[in-house]
Order: C-alpha cells, then sequence, then structure tokens
C-alpha cells in the first residue's frame, strides 16, 4: 500500500527525456479531445522537441518541478522569473506557466501540492504577485485557480497550430 507521499524534484538536464514525453502525453491527453489532431500535431511539433525542452530548462529564469509520488513523475510545474516571463516581465512577479499532472494521478491533489509550492516560492522571493494563463475553454482548470486566490485581469492570444485561441490571464495578489 502506498501512502500517495509527494516530493518535489528540481529538474535538469539529466530529466529531459522525461520531462518531454511528461510534457507531450499530458497535452495530449487533456487538449487532445478538443482540439483538431493537425493543429495538436502543429503545435507539438515545435513546443515537444528535444531542443525546446533543453533550451526551456537551461534558460537560468525558469525552474521545473517534478512531482513525485513513489519514485514516479506524476506532475510537474514550470515557474517563470524576470525576463523569462512570457508577458510582463517583473521583477516583483512570478509567472506558473505550467501545471501538468499525469492522467493516472488526477485527484491525488499534485495541482494544488504544485500551486501552494509556487506561491510559497513567490512569497519567500518577496512577489507581489503571481500569475498564470489557462486557455478560456478549460473550466476546470479556472475554477481550480479561482478556488486558490486567482482573478482574471487580462486575455492574451494563442496560437494552437492555426487555430487562434484565448487564454485568460488570472492573478492572485500576495502583496
Amino acid at each position: 500500500m502506498t501512502d500517495n507521499t509527494i516530493t518535489l524534484h528540481q529538474v535538469t538536464l539529466a530529466d529531459a527525456d522525461t520531462l518531454l514525453t511528461i510534457s507531450r502525453d499530458t497535452f495530449f491527453y487533456f487538449f487532445g479531445p478538443l482540439n483538431e489532431p493537425a493543429n495538436m500535431d502543429a503545435y507539438a511539433a515545435k513546443s515537444f522537441t528535444p531542443e525546446r525542452i533543453r533550451a526551456e530548462i537551461e534558460n537560468p529564469g525558469s525552474k521545473f518541478y517534478f512531482a513525485m509520488i513513489d519514485g514516479e513523475v506524476a506532475g510537474y510545474l514550470k515557474l517563470n522569473f524576470e525576463e523569462a516571463q512570457s508577458e510582463f516581465q517583473e521583477k516583483d512577479a512570478l509567472e506558473v506557466e505550467r501545471i501538468y499532472v499525469a492522467k493516472e494521478h488526477h485527484g491525488k491533489k499534485i495541482g494544488q501540492y504544485l500551486l501552494n509550492f509556487a506561491t510559497q516560492t513567490a512569497i519567500d522571493q518577496n512577489m507581489s504577485y503571481i500569475w498564470l494563463g489557462v486557455w478560456e475553454h478549460n473550466h476546470n482548470a479556472i475554477g481550480f485557480y479561482q478556488h486558490h486566490g486567482f482573478t482574471v485581469f487580462a486575455n492574451h492570444p494563442f496560437m494552437l497550430g492555426s487555430d487562434l485561441q484565448n487564454d485568460l490571464l488570472m492573478k492572485k495578489q500576495l502583496k
């Protein structure tokens, strides 16, 4: 019997293949049924490559963390600081670019654990706020973030292949 204790492991270049696999698998599992296959494939061809993943890991303004359960990667978190942020690039803000949880680990509070870790990281670094982008049709994620104190403050376009989509930008004030 397992206790489902979640631990964090900071991702390094040695973990690039594992990060690539979980990124691609979770993205296709959760968003594939809601989008055209050609658009998913086009996005994946540019976003889920070994070169792109290595470059993201090597970016000094980004940090990845695996959520581990019983030695298995159950999900991951990507945080962006300063110039690595996709939008605002403010010194006193932290972007949560990705929280992905493997399908077989949903319901184990991994997303909450990772979001709590991100929030505590921002507090520890005296950030004013934490923010993220979420697809406007991802109602479960929007509700999750609202439940944790995030509010919508803007939106931005997101290209998935040739499909122009809309992401809601949400933030949580910390001070």
